[in-house]
């Protein structure tokens, strides 16, 4: 591993997975479960160059290089901060050729990167649509659809894709109508959904999505991903999924 020089306001977590870490901001966004259950939803996608978009830390390309075959990631992020962050994480990694951390506007990725390139496009997006007025903090920037909106992903997406590509997701249920709109005006049909469940008892919090480019419509609808027991005490499948992820369980 590198020696890298850390800021005042960064932090070195230790992923426990194929000995990798990464640099997170102390007081900034940080990486939650939502990123671990979308890199374990798309591990099994074969790819062998996979485009992360909104990829703040760079969280979901060094996850799936720890869980995944892939050895060739391209991460988009739009912050400054938070790309150059995630750079400093490949370095430290020593990952510099099989993981390239972009600066852009997603909104410019077919124009920089060019179409049909990619055989998967993760997204961990802003699940929110923005009604606020503080647009320059990176935690709503994370949040809240200040730069980008979801059809302007899902519409770069379908450019990017090779025309046998599939696409990945993690959204809110609650926009589970425009999501799956969305996908199939751009020729992403939907091919498999997954809902996550807090508990049995509890509406769906988060739900994944998988779409595969110019295919016919025919969905699979897996059964629900619950995280916790009446009890609050993580599941066995929870568990299996964030293995040695132990001290890095963010909030959904």
């Amino acid at each position: 591993m590198q020696s890298i020089e850390l800021l005042e306001n960064e932090q070195l977590d230790n992923l426990e997975l194929c000995g990798l870490r990464i640099i997170q901001k102390k007081d900034g966004f940080k990486f939650g479960t939502d990123a671990v259950l979308l890199s374990d939803f798309a591990k099994d996608i074969p790819s062998e160059n996979t485009l992360d978009l909104c990829s703040g830390t760079g969280i979901i390309p060094f996850l799936l290089y720890g869980k995944s075959k892939t050895r060739k990631f391209t991460a988009v992020e739009i912050q400054k901060d938070m790309a150059q962050m995630a750079q400093k994480s490949v370095e430290l990694n020593e990952l510099s050729e099989n993981i390239s951390v972009i600066c852009a506007d997603l909104k410019d990725s077919v124009k920089i990167l060019g179409k049909r390139q990619f055989d998967l496009v993760t997204c961990n997006p802003p699940y929110l649509k923005n009604s606020i007025k503080n647009e320059t903090d990176s935690k709503t920037i994370a949040r809240h659809e200040v730069l980008c909106t979801l059809e302007d992903i899902i519409k770069a997406s379908s450019e990017l894709l090779k025309t046998t590509g599939r696409i990945a997701m993690v959204h809110r249920p609650t926009r589970i109508a425009e999501l799956l709109y969305l996908m199939r005006k751009y020729k992403l049909e939907p091919k498999r959904m997954r809902f996550v469940h807090k508990n049995i008892s509890s509406p769906p919090v988060l739900v994944l999505v998988e779409g595969l480019y110019g295919a016919k419509s025919d969905i699979n609808v897996q059964k629900p991903l619950i995280l916790y027991d009446e009890d609050m005490q993580e599941t066995d499948e929870l568990k299996e999924i964030y293995g040695h992820l132990r001290g890095n369980k963010g909030e959904i």
